[in-house]
């Protein structure tokens, strides 16, 4: 049964997507449905991580979940407010690198989809030789503010949870 359904969690909640998504229970909706919910986490296998991600302090989860959400309705408005009322001369659109020391793949694919759920910000990449996040932000003012806000925000935190490393 595992070889079928490798993340039974997954597929169920894939069904239940494609079935809202839809809004039928149409007996083709179900075979579909079914058929994504089977081929979609087989077929994403080779993409995840070994092992399964321990959670050493998942209080500290529900905080940083939390300072994540702020920051992404705060940047929504930032961002709503460059666009809709600074000039285009004025943007300063800039990669920065910031280096890393988390090692975790689960707590970087967390650190990946906070940074690209912000609104102005985009996870470019991580350079394998230095370890460092290379990241863009749309307005850049202050390189050195980007820096510490994810390794103190966001870095940090992700190291207690998923590598069990106190600060």
């Amino acid at each position: 049964m595992k070889r079928l359904l490798p993340s039974p969690l997954l597929s169920l909640v894939l069904l239940a997507t494609w079935l809202l998504l839809n809004q039928s229970l149409d007996a083709a909706h179900l075979l579909l449905g079914s058929l994504l919910a089977i081929v979609a986490p087989l077929l994403s296998r080779p993409l995840q991580p070994d092992g399964h991600a321990r959670i050493h302090r998942p209080l500290a989860l529900l905080k940083l979940l939390g300072k994540a959400s702020v920051e992404v309705i705060r940047s929504c408005f930032n961002v709503t407010r460059i666009i809709l009322f600074a000039r285009a001369e004025g943007l300063n659109s800039q990669f920065i690198r910031i280096p890393l020391h988390l090692q975790s793949p689960h707590g970087l694919a967390v650190l990946a989809g906070i940074i690209n759920m912000t609104p102005g910000t985009v996870w470019v990449e991580i350079l394998p030789d230095s370890h460092e996040l290379v990241l863009h932000v749309f307005d850049l003012h202050d390189a050195r503010w980007w820096i510490d806000t994810i390794k103190g925000q966001y870095e940090q935190p992700l190291m207690e949870i998923f590598e069990g490393k106190s600060p």
